[in-house]
């Protein structure tokens, strides 16, 4: 079961890459089986801890992502679990075919962490910026996508998927965010979670931007509005349930992803409210037609209009 913090800023900000490598080192220990293949981000990502601590289990592939997913097969074929981390564009758009064909259609186990996802890229700039890497592993048969909102969570999730045969994608912040959730925290695959109760709208987030639709629920409140926020961390597959349930009575409902508006959180929820046949004022708040571009996270995040504040209008305006 998992527990929302209190107070979620009392420890500052925690490191999410440092975690993701310490899961994938408990996850060795307890089968040997487990690799983790770099992508010459061995310092960035942290996975040199991997590397110090089980040196047999890590191989540093370089600067060569397709080639890199394509190792990755080969040693599932051969009964590995292989983690494999790069940018989120480079593991996803860069290595699609090699994903889907020798990972997904040759039924390989391939765990990729796809890092610093949307406006969290900063001054590496729209070459290494992805608004579209939930949308491109959506459409992978069976495969499973998720958007992590805190440490907690991503080390649960990395423990996961080393039992779990199959593509499994999730993206996060390589650098320091806000925990959500009380240490010790569990999650179930294909299940969002309700981390705030409330009656006039729905938001319903996921990975780092939950955070920041909390910080707005907050703000709405002192004005009289009620916000439920649900942290949609397992985009694929989608809670349609929890979707439906909790829309009930509500007078608006707002997506809002650190993604395009295009096929990610905002097209999925969209499917699960079109197929049950129900109707309720939508509003999709992401990223609408824009590459990336070099900048702060916290220049990036206000420049694409994804802070709290901005939800804040977003809500304001469906409800007029």
């Amino acid at each position: 079961m998992f527990k929302v913090l209190e107070n979620r800023n009392q420890k500052g900000k925690i490191d999410l890459t440092a975690s993701i490598a310490n899961a994938v080192i408990e996850a060795i220990e307890e089968n040997d089986k487990v690799v983790q293949l770099e992508a010459d981000l061995a310092g960035a990502s942290k996975t040199n801890l991997i590397q110090k601590a089980y040196p047999d289990n890590y191989i540093q592939c370089g600067i060569a992502e397709a080639n890199m997913v394509g190792v990755a097969c080969g040693m599932s074929s051969e009964g590995y679990i292989p983690f494999v981390h790069t940018f989120g564009p480079f593991a996803t758009r860069r290595v699609f075919d090699q994903v889907f064909l020798s990972g997904a259609y040759a039924h390989n186990t391939i765990n990729i962490y796809g890092s610093d996802p949307g406006f969290t890229v900063g001054p590496n700039g729209g070459t290494h910026t992805t608004w579209e890497d939930v949308a491109l592993m959506r459409t992978i048969p069976n495969a499973i996508v998720c958007d992590v909102c805190d440490e907690v969570q991503a080390k649960w999730l990395v423990k996961e998927f080393a039992k779990m045969e199959g593509i499994h994608y999730f993206r996060g912040n390589r650098k320091a965010v806000r925990n959500v959730y009380e240490p010790g925290s569990t999650f179930e695959i294909g299940k969002g979670n309700v981390v705030r109760q409330g009656k006039d709208v729905l938001v319903i987030s996921a990975g780092q931007l939950v955070s920041d639709a909390l910080d707005a629920a907050e703000k709405l409140e002192k004005e009289g509005i009620s916000v439920e926020v649900i942290d949609m961390f397992c985009i694929k597959p989608i809670d349609s349930q929890l979707i439906l349930k909790e829309v009930q009575n509500k007078k608006a409902l707002v997506t809002f992803e650190n993604h395009s508006i295009t096929g990610g959180l905002s097209s999925a929820v969209a499917e699960v409210l079109m197929d049950a046949q129900v109707s309720i004022p939508f509003k999709r708040h992401g990223v609408n037609e824009q590459f990336g571009q070099v900048g702060t996270p916290d220049f990036l995040q206000k420049e694409f209009k994804l802070t709290a504040d901005d939800l804040v209008d977003s809500i304001q305006s469906i409800l007029k």
